[in-house]
């Protein structure tokens, strides 16, 4: 692929991060009084509150209160043990660039509309491993359309907190030892700079 083209993807990727996590933080827009006439127009142009969210089809289901998981309580926002994310040092970069080999499921963002489940696809991730860490560009040949050698730059503040503290604790050229689960798929990060 051209630079230029490969820039202009680069660029859009990002963009499609930062308004999907901007849209996921920002709080939900309150419900006016229903007296308003311009209010019920607006109300019922949204969809029902009650209506599952995603992670519902993709299985997210809290054990304990059997309610679907958000986003935020699936682990994006915690460490796989359900521990809280540690801050990041103060030798930490304030951006990076960095490569993603990509494995959408059923029920992610952007998945295709035959994409594997969940269980597949991490699967196929972490046979895939070993070799991103040999030949990272070969690897990303093998993942799903979006894998690439170099997203481009990132700064803090933009990627769910889990994947950001991954990527932002990484060193530099080196390939986190397993995937990782986002709401887009399973990525196999490399940190290029």
């Amino acid at each position: 692929m051209q630079r230029g083209p490969l820039a202009v993807f680069t660029v859009l990727v990002v963009a499609v991060v930062a308004v999907v996590v901007l849209r996921a933080r920002s709080p939900a827009p309150k419900a006016a009084p229903a007296s308003s006439a311009s209010s019920a127009t607006s109300v019922a142009a949204r969809p029902a509150l009650s209506s599952p969210p995603a992670s519902a089809v993709d299985g997210g289901i809290d054990l304990l209160t059997e309610r679907p998981l958000d986003s935020e309580s699936r682990g994006y926002s915690r460490l796989p043990d359900g521990g809280a994310i540690p801050e990041l040092s103060g030798s930490a970069p304030k951006t990076v660039g960095f490569g993603v080999i990509l494995f959408g499921y059923k029920g992610a963002q952007f998945a295709a509309s035959d994409a594997p489940s969940k269980e597949q696809a991490l699967a196929k991730a972490v046979a895939l491993i070993g070799a991103a860490k040999q030949d990272f560009a070969e690897a990303v040949k093998k993942g799903d359309r979006g894998s690439t050698t170099d997203a481009g730059r990132i700064p803090r503040g933009v990627l769910e907190p889990y994947l950001e503290y991954v990527l932002f604790s990484l060193e530099k050229a080196s390939i986190h030892p397993e995937p990782v689960d986002t709401p887009r798929g399973y990525w196999i990060i490399r940190r290029n700079d």
